[in-house]
């Protein structure tokens, strides 16, 4: 069983930067890892994924704005949020995929003046 800490979010003001991050506790190397995020009254939606040595998926309203990053040999994914608006407000979820989807629990992510 893999399970995903995450770390990071909180309060920002438009414009501000924000950084989350997500470790995975598996013994294997996860072959994709990536940030979906839930506004209150929306689905949930992917932010950016990363497969192991693939290219990086960003959905477009973040494009130029977030950064995802990971480390391989940690199982660890990093989000770097720039320029934040205040529809970046959401819960933020870490993803993980090897053979089975994994979530992490959540985290808040609010940008308000």
């Amino acid at each position: 069983q893999v399970q995903l800490v995450e770390s990071g979010g909180g309060l920002a003001q438009p414009g501000g930067s924000l950084r989350l991050s997500c470790a995975a506790s598996a013994t294997f190397s996860i072959a994709v890892m990536g940030w979906y995020r839930q506004a209150p009254g929306k689905q949930r939606e992917l932010v950016a994924r990363i497969p192991a040595g693939g290219s990086i998926t960003n959905t477009d309203s973040v494009k130029g704005r977030f950064i995802i990053s990971r480390d391989n040999a940690q199982n660890t994914v990093h989000l770097q949020m720039n320029s934040l608006k205040p529809t970046d407000t959401a819960v933020y979820y870490c993803y993980a995929w090897t053979y089975q989807d994994y979530w992490g629990q959540g985290t808040q992510v609010t940008v308000s003046s």
